[in-house]
């Protein structure tokens, strides 16, 4: 897959286009990439993604934007999976916010991207105050022809970031998986930390979080990368309230009989199940009582039959 970092000031050939943040790339999202796909090689035409970064949300109000599902580099992962030939991650900026509806479409989709089909959904707004729609789309549409994407509904709701977010808030990752297509995953980077964990007795793979993750807590997880098999753990999510006051979020994962060095390998946290809320303790030998609960609760969790089975990708 072909990734450009902007828009290219003159398209290099046809594309079929989809157009979207894809946050989290749930099964909503991921029906839009199989029909996108299908189309394209149905029109002889190269499938592509249009996507956003910042969020536009982050843009216009960074402190209330909700926290982000996944970080760009799995968002990529998946258009690859699926087939996509070309991403378009544009910045978005304050250029990008006062570019008009129709300038939208004369500038991005017909001169700089050579848009011939575009697949949208049905709410999808475009251009500055949101004021182009599915039906502006259509009206200006000389030289493509525009797809709307029908509605995904998973256990009768309908597929959306917004419902997987609340399901990851409220610690119900079967109804986030169900939603997302599989379980929820963390990526990134092990890091060196304070090795407080190591003087609990319990060293921790630490992964430092740009940004304010969708969950919080203790959870059992999978941990991909680090062997031919994911190797199972606990982790905590959060900002460690007993050993600061003003913690930064931090994902930390004690893996079950592991003791090599890992820093600086690329890893993937899988989300299982949710063992309990993040809480405040009186001190470090409370709070080291509890961590050995947890590491129990959750070595129960991986020998109950079935527990960790993959979620569906259905």
């Amino acid at each position: 897959m072909r990734l450009y970092r902007g828009l290219p000031s003159r398209a290099d050939g046809p594309i079929a286009l989809t157009i979207g943040n894809f946050d989290g790339v749930h099964r909503g999202h991921q029906a839009m990439l199989l029909r996108l796909c299908e189309a394209a090689e149905d029109l002889c035409l190269t499938p592509a993604v249009l996507t956003f970064d910042p969020h536009p949300r982050e843009f216009f109000a960074k402190e209330t934007a909700p926290p982000r599902l996944t970080r760009l580099a799995q968002k990529l992962e998946v258009f690859r999976a699926f087939g996509v030939a070309r991403t378009y991650v544009a910045r978005f900026d304050a250029a990008l916010a006062q570019l008009s509806a129709q300038a939208f479409i004369e500038d991005v989709l017909v001169r700089r991207l050579d848009v011939r089909w575009v697949l949208v959904g049905n709410d999808f707004r475009f251009g500055r105050g949101r004021a182009g729609d599915l039906g502006l789309l259509r009206q200006h549409a000389k030289t493509f022809s525009v797809e709307a994407m029908h509605t995904v509904l998973v256990n009768g709701e309908r597929a959306s970031s917004t419902l997987v977010r609340d399901a990851l808030l409220r610690g119900d990752l079967r109804r986030a998986a169900d939603l997302l297509g599989r379980n929820y995953t963390i990526n990134g980077r092990v890091a060196h930390g304070e090795k407080r964990g190591r003087t609990l007795g319990f060293p921790t793979a630490n992964l430092s979080l740009s940004r304010r993750p969708p969950v919080s807590g203790i959870f059992a997880v999978r941990v991909h990368g680090l062997g031919a098999q994911p190797l199972p753990g606990v982790a905590s999510v959060g900002v460690r309230p007993t050993i600061t006051a003003h913690g930064q979020p931090i994902l930390e994962v004690y893996l079950f009989d592991f003791a090599e060095t890992i820093y600086g390998r690329r890893v993937r946290v899988e989300f299982l199940h949710k063992l309990r809320d993040e809480e405040k303790y009186e001190d470090l030998a409370a709070l080291t009582h509890q961590i050995r609960a947890d590491v129990q609760a959750a070595r129960a969790y991986f020998a109950t039959p079935g527990a960790a089975l993959p979620a569906s990708t259905a």
